[in-house]
């Protein structure tokens, strides 16, 4: 999985953290939170968004993700991901990348 870029949400006052009221998801080395549709990463004193760098494919992954697929659907940018054995997927061209 590539890294993400640094990229600070500006002008973001809510402080993320366990029990803030937005959806966990694991992601890497840290934890993100879905907020306003897309996702947020605390990083240092301030919140950054978290977009993943570049395109990681997810080989030899069956499983269709879709609505009531029993996986936490997570709005993100023009597309839903679906938080998968610790990671999210999301639908790109005919097969799932890891986000």
């Amino acid at each position: 999985m590539t890294t993400t870029a640094h990229t600070p949400h500006a002008d973001h006052s809510h402080r993320h953290g366990s029990g803030c009221g937005h959806v966990e998801v694991p992601h890497a080395d840290h934890v993100d939170y879905v907020h306003d549709g897309h996702l947020h990463r605390v990083h240092g004193d301030h919140t950054d968004e978290c977009e993943t760098a570049g395109h990681t494919a997810h080989e030899q992954h069956t499983h269709e993700h879709q609505t009531g697929c029993g996986h936490v659907a997570v709005p993100h940018g023009d597309h839903v991901d679906y938080v998968h054995d610790g990671h999210r997927h999301a639908a790109h061209d005919g097969h799932w990348d890891d986000h």
